[in-house]
């Protein structure tokens, strides 16, 4: 552009593994327009994911604070205008936070990719563009202020005492390390216990040492336990006793990350570790771990035949197939084959 933006607004409040699709974006604009002045309207949980990322000013949303937090957002922008919105969040609470930014330019979703009245409070749109990955198309929003997305850089700020803690939780040996991180928010996307327990005891067998790893909700703690107690080998369990910033240090210490479609999946492979996905409710090529799909397993288009009684060809690109049960689609056999894919392709590393 001849006259590159002063400023930027970001908006994408949440999940964890979408926020790590933004920050390729970030990384982009940053490149191009070093003294841009970036501002991103994001999630609490996900700003703790993300504190210490340089040269961006935060605003954190809580959704809990409900109005209240709505008008104190727009307190805060008292007196300010950005040059470009990138409103990446078509929900409704965001997009009626979008309109308590101040911005000339309003970008947002193609109409495909549209909902919740997102047409009313953006003035342009990316372009449509069917069958991409999520990163793709959050990258796509710089293309209207003239720049592309040719390169993906995460490199997630982890602190140096984050690395120091999760090099703590086990040796430094030549013992590979299988870390299952079995639940997302999206409980229908889960596995059951026993089919990890089976994945992660043939893993053992094969001389691997295995760990646990997950959230303090009551869900991810039980999950765990069922995992531990069907299991015939020994695990180490992280549930619950790690931080967000020490996460990624976490996943980064792992060979392989065992997950559904889930924020540790993205974190990990944003982490450079590769991921063994579980899918059948989500389509892995639209969301699934953006560097590598050799490990995952897909049952997304079985999925599509029998709950929706159509391919997945057929389906409007990025639906989901959260159903009872879509997950029992996924075998123990699937998971001990894509193992194996692994093992195959790394036997020289380890």
């Amino acid at each position: 552009m001849s006259n590159p933006p002063a400023s930027i607004c970001l908006l994408r409040l949440s999940a964890l593994g979408d926020v790590t699709h933004v920050l390729p974006l970030v990384r982009t604009l940053r490149a191009a327009w070093p003294q841009v002045a970036l501002t991103w309207v994001i999630g609490k949980g996900e700003e703790n994911l993300l504190a210490g990322l340089g040269g961006v000013d935060f605003l954190i949303y809580d959704k809990k604070t409900g109005l209240a937090g709505m008008r104190a957002l727009r307190s805060a922008f008292h007196g300010r205008r950005f040059d470009a919105l990138l409103q990446m969040q078509v929900a409704a609470r965001a997009n009626l936070l979008s309109a308590l930014i101040p911005a000339d330019r309003r970008i947002g979703y193609d109409k495909p990719r549209a909902k919740d009245l997102h047409g009313l409070f953006i003035n342009e749109r990316i372009a449509d563009r069917p069958s991409m990955h999520v990163l793709d198309a959050i990258g796509s929003f710089c293309e209207p202020l003239g720049l592309q997305q040719t390169g993906v850089v995460w490199d997630l700020p982890v602190p140096a005492d984050a690395h120091a803690w999760a090099r703590a939780q086990w040796p430094d040996d030549d013992v590979p390390t299988l870390l299952i991180s079995p639940c997302s928010s999206h409980v229908r996307r889960n596995w059951r216990a026993e089919r990890y327990a089976a994945v992660a005891d043939h893993a053992a067998s094969r001389g691997w040492r295995i760990v646990l790893c997950g959230g303090r909700s009551e869900l991810e703690r039980d999950t765990g336990d069922a995992i531990l107690v069907q299991m015939q080998s020994l695990a180490l369990n992280l549930i619950g006793k790690d931080t967000l910033k020490q996460l990624p240090a976490l996943l980064a210490r792992a060979n392989l990350v065992m997950t559904p479609d889930s924020g540790p999946m993205h974190i990990a492979n944003a982490m450079g570790t590769k991921v063994l996905g579980l899918h059948a409710a989500s389509n892995p090529k639209r969301s699934g771990p953006y560097s590598d799909l050799r490990y995952c397993v897909d049952r997304y288009d079985d999925a599509a035949r029998k709950f929706l009684r159509k391919p997945a060809s057929e389906l409007k690109w990025g639906a989901k197939i959260e159903f009872d049960e879509v997950m029992d689609l996924v075998t123990v056999e699937d998971g001990i084959a894509a193992f194996e894919r692994y093992v195959d392709d790394h036997r020289h590393d380890m």
